[in-house]
């Protein structure tokens, strides 16, 4: 399972039990993927 966190995207790469057991999880976190990826790349 490999997750690569873009400027612009998010790439999930891995089986799909494995992509959606991870995007169950990261749901609770982040509201929106816009979200997810800030939070991964902080502004500078």
């Amino acid at each position: 399972m490999k997750i690569y966190v873009q400027d612009q995207k998010v790439t999930l790469v891995g089986k799909a039990w494995q992509i959606n057991y991870m995007l169950k999880k990261y749901i609770k976190k982040y509201k929106t993927v816009q979200e997810w990826i800030d939070s991964q790349n902080p502004k500078r």
